[in-house]
């Protein structure tokens, strides 16, 4: 895959207003407050680098809001308990492009141990200079593929996947068409990090994903399924045309552990060293709202995108939304059970690549 070219932007909505991600990201916190310890205890006694007089963090997919902060923040306050020797520390901010850095920036602590810096471009290739990473952080942003797979959007394709937005109960080949994908971007993640990552360092990777074995009518995509159903009786009413509706696939895939152990495996300069399944408390109705607000403020810009809806289009569609997720919600909160999120703890190995292989 030619990731560089074909790697698509999914930014999460910006700014701080009421349905920005700023304000719409306590789900994604809770797991920023789960890996707290897991981290400071692989930090302690899985991490080998002696003594560094610069240690280099990268956060991947930091999006913007506090969650990043908080998990850069327990990082180094683990590697600077771990090092006599008080490294200075510089932190990376890696996202897409159009995410707003200037947002995350204006949050930054102004007392804070580490210099600051924004890495724009997809975590799908290349972004750093050959072992010069000693801990790279990356939490719920591996879901998201480098684009929709071409052939659920091909009109002449066994996977073109009319009338859905998902791979939830759509055609076998439209489940694998979004594995495939996912399998080429991770594998081209993982060998972006075998080549940044210096030997002895970790990665801590915080992944949305499924129970092994869940099949996918079974998973928590359904929520997805939900907002399908209210784009299609948006065009039933004549408010956006058909077409795009047939033509709109959410860039997300939920794997499973096992999944991701054999990636790791198969990429050889990844150890894992420690995978703990982190599973989601029960949801209740009450939460519903909430639910509704993260999710707009994660696929906001790509709906925008792909359809050119106004804020009250947006309206009305997560009204829409809010309103069938509460008369769906037994059967959804049922098939949520099936989902959680994988806390991987990788250590880079000492296998050195080839020359080959050192661009992506």
């Amino acid at each position: 895959m030619d990731a560089k070219s074909e790697t698509k932007s999914f930014p999460m909505k910006g700014g701080n207003d009421q349905s920005s991600y700023v304000n719409n990201s306590s789900l994604q916190r809770k797991s920023v407050d789960l890996s707290k310890e897991i981290i400071e205890e692989a930090i302690s006694k899985n991490l080998s680098i002696e003594n560094p007089k610069t240690f280099r963090i990268a956060d991947l997919g930091c999006s913007v809001g506090s969650n990043t902060l908080v998990a850069v923040r327990n990082i180094v306050e683990a590697a600077d308990h771990k090092y006599k020797s008080q490294p200075e520390f510089q932190v990376f901010f890696n996202d897409h492009a159009s995410n707003d850095f200037n947002t995350l920036f204006l949050s930054l602590p102004s007392e804070r141990r580490y210099f600051a810096a924004g890495v724009p471009g997809s975590f799908y290739t290349r972004l750093f200079p050959q072992g010069s990473l000693h801990i790279v952080y990356s939490s719920t942003a591996l879901h998201w593929l480098s684009q929709v797979p071409k052939e659920i959007v091909d009109i002449n394709s066994s996977a073109w996947n009319k009338g859905r937005i998902h791979y939830t109960d759509a055609p076998n080949e439209v489940l694998q068409a979004y594995s495939a994908q996912y399998v080429m971007d991770m594998e081209a993640f993982l060998l972006a990090r075998a080549n940044e990552v210096v030997c002895g360092g970790l990665m801590f990777l915080v992944i949305p994903g499924v129970i092994d074995g869940t099949r996918d009518s079974q998973t928590g995509g359904g929520f997805f399924d939900v907002l399908g159903s209210c784009l299609v009786e948006m065009a039933k009413m004549g408010m956006v045309d058909e077409a795009k509706v047939d033509s709109f696939n959410l860039p997300v895939y939920h794997t499973s552990p096992k999944e991701v152990t054999e990636l790791v495996e198969k990429n050889g300069y990844f150890n894992t060293e420690r995978l703990e399944k982190m599973y989601s408390p029960g949801i209740s109705i009450d939460h519903v709202q909430i639910f509704s607000d993260h999710l707009r403020a994660g696929l906001e810009v790509i709906i925008k995108q792909h359809f050119g809806f106004s804020n009250s289009d947006l309206d009305i569609l997560f009204e829409m939304y809010t309103k069938r997720l509460v008369d769906s919600f037994p059967t959804l909160a049922k098939a949520a059970e099936k989902s959680l999120h994988m806390f991987f703890v990788l250590k880079r190995n000492n296998i050195t690549i080839s020359a080959k292989r050192y661009f992506i």
